[in-house]
């Protein structure tokens, strides 16, 4: 495959680029998590979360399960990052086309593509999934996120593009936190943690993610034409490396909260308080398998689905 990439995102928000472009998250990202942008999966009852690499496999690995595709079957990584998730299936026989808001994880995908030859299995550009212009109709047998369908503006605008580019038969596969609703919240839940949830949404650029209390995502897949659809908790399989981020954050937090400078470390404070949420219930992991219809090719002259 061609490596492409545009000059600009379709929708120019800013917020994502930001959130990324922040020294906390280039330096997490690379020094704790190796460049990775998702969870580890651990075994159900596990308390210590090393070592983190393999638990970083296994849900890649996960996720390739539930895709579920053969050999040779092309697939969407939405929010592909650097690119890790993507090389990791194209060596597992997938050919996949990445796309990301952000340039400089292009680039640096590009460098690590070509340097592992991938390329003729691996494409990657700057690109939004709001909008998926460059993607023929009915044309991939499958499409994934990894923690960034919470990033979307308008969700259900993504999902029905999601459907778009599927073939009839295509598997979409998304792997999202989900979070319970107002009315759920126990009275005796600290404010300071629910605040917390609000400045993580807010600075960490997750709109959708505000929007997706537990089932939200299930219905929403359901509405756009999606069926056989699957949600399966993981929330206790992420719990160890939830565990880690708090470890590695508490220091840090007593003193930026000290400062009151939590929205300029948005990643710390959501390593201490979202522990402390899944510990609680507030809020949670899952995986999500939808299925694009046999027989169905609608699309309008605007490439969204007729209703």
């Amino acid at each position: 495959m061609t490596t492409t990439q545009e000059e600009q995102p379709l929708i120019p928000y800013r917020t994502v680029q930001n959130y990324f472009a922040t020294w906390e998250s280039r330096a997490g990202y690379k020094l704790v998590l190796g460049g990775t942008r998702h969870h580890g999966y651990y075994k159900a009852g596990t308390r210590m979360p090393f070592p983190i690499n393999p638990a970083l496999r296994r849900m890649e690995d996960h996720l390739y399960n539930t895709l579920d595709l053969p050999k040779g079957s092309e697939v969407l990584d939405a929010g592909c990052g650097v690119g890790h998730v993507a090389m990791y299936f194209a060596r597992k026989g997938l050919r996949v086309r990445g796309i990301d808001l952000v340039e400089n994880h292009i680039l640096w995908a590009e460098r690590d593509i070509k340097a592992q030859g991938l390329d003729s299995q691996v494409s990657v550009r700057v690109g939004d999934y709001h909008h998926l212009d460059h993607i023929s109709d009915t044309s991939l047998d499958g499409v994934f996120t990894m923690e960034t369908f919470v990033h979307a503006n308008d969700g259900r605008k993504v999902l029905n593009e999601f459907f778009r580019v599927l073939k009839p038969g295509g598997t979409l596969a998304l792997y999202e936190y989900w979070h319970v609703s107002d009315q759920e919240i126990p009275s005796d839940i600290p404010k300071h943690i629910l605040e917390s949830a609000k400045r993580v949404n807010k600075y960490g650029a997750m709109p959708t993610g505000e929007l997706l209390t537990k089932g939200v995502l299930r219905n929403w897949l359901k509405e756009q034409g999606f069926v056989d659809v699957e949600e399966t908790d993981l929330s206790e399989n992420i719990a160890p490396m939830s565990f880690f981020f708090y470890l590695l954050g508490y220091i840090p937090f007593l003193i930026i909260s000290f400062f009151g400078l939590q929205q300029y470390f948005v990643n710390t404070e959501a390593g201490v308080q979202g522990y402390r949420g899944l510990k609680r219930g507030l809020w949670g992991y899952a995986s999500y398998k939808a299925k694009k219809p046999l027989g169905d090719t609608n699309t309008s002259d605007t490439g969204l689905r007729r209703r």
